[in-house]
């Protein structure tokens, strides 16, 4: 079977309700994070180097220039969602970020917005805002980095925030009408299979209607990339990962949407795992677990018959 019969991929689940194939527009705002200016902390997460996965000449450019940028390099999608991804794509004033939101809106073709961010950088105001276009009909998902339910693998991490914090916001978040996609990685050092599942479990019942599951990358620029350097740190394996993954997936309610079920980064910022250079593979032997042992929702106490999209 293919991934998309076996996990409620965010591709068939925007078909489902569009008609159509939507694709995300990945944009970059200038922002950057109280975690790297001094406001919570210096030197960022200690798994960060965020261009390994977004080009960082983008933030130059006017919203609107990149969305047209961006949509010229796609050509299976007429419908598009703006993906507010570098760094933290609410810390700024809520004016600002309501003139960056309304650039991308009012650009033909965008269906609505994917806005990423820390669970501890996102006040009242810019909840409200959110709802106010959600309340317009625009797609809004506010996608939240947790990475994981473990307090003491996110202060090791230098995360800056716990898990109490991400549940409040979400809880907030959902209470308006946003939809929160939750951003979880396999893999950082100090959590076991047993955490991920415990993370898994405790995103699960605080409520969530899409997650973005993450293999670690070590990347060039890192804290984590030194430790690498230095042998102090062991990349995650495929067949860990995949092990890890697959069964993360059973245990998650079929109406959660899973964005992602792994990543990619390149070289050079990529130092390790090698395999994270090839954006399938991970996503092959996913599909191949869940195959041989059950879809997304299995692993529930009420197993349930999963029913893809019809092309």
């Amino acid at each position: 079977m293919q991934l998309h019969e076996l996990v409620n991929t965010f591709g068939q689940d925007l078909h489902r309700r569009y008609g159509e194939k939507v694709h995300k527009l990945t944009l970059h705002g200038g922002f950057s994070c109280p975690n790297r200016d001094g406001t919570i902390g210096r030197g960022g997460c200690t798994f960060c180097n965020v261009a390994s996965f977004a080009d960082e000449k983008a933030q130059y450019l006017p919203i609107e220039q990149q969305l047209n940028q961006r949509a010229g390099e796609i050509h299976r999608a007429k419908r598009y969602l703006a993906y507010f991804q570098a760094y933290t794509s609410t810390y700024a004033e809520v004016q600002t970020l309501k003139k960056m939101y309304e650039e991308a809106l009012k650009t033909a073709d965008i269906v609505g917005l994917c806005v990423g961010t820390r669970p501890d950088c996102v006040p009242d105001a810019v909840l409200e805002l959110l709802a106010e276009y959600h309340q317009q009909g625009y797609e809004i998902w506010l996608e939240l980095g947790l990475q994981t339910a473990n307090d003491k693998t996110l202060k090791r991490i230098n995360r800056g925030h716990d898990f109490a914090c991400y549940q409040a916001i979400t809880q907030r978040a959902r209470a308006l009408g946003l939809k929160v996609c939750t951003h979880l990685i396999v893999g950082l050092p100090g959590d076991t299979k047993a955490d991920n599942l415990d993370t898994i479990e405790k995103v699960v019942a605080t409520g969530v209607d899409g997650i973005k599951l993450h293999p670690l990358h070590i990347v060039e620029g890192s804290k984590m990339g030194q430790a690498w350097k230095a042998d102090r740190l062991s990349a995650i394996s495929l067949e860990d990962y995949t092990d890890i993954a697959a069964e993360m997936i059973r245990m998650t309610p079929p109406e959660v949407v899973y964005h992602r079920v792994s990543a990619s980064a390149r070289r050079p910022t990529l130092l390790a795992p090698e395999w994270c250079e090839n954006r399938w593979l991970a996503m092959t032997e996913v599909g191949r677990k869940l195959d041989k042992l059950g879809a997304q929702g299995s692993q529930l106490a009420t197993p349930f018959v999963y029913e893809p999209f019809a092309k």
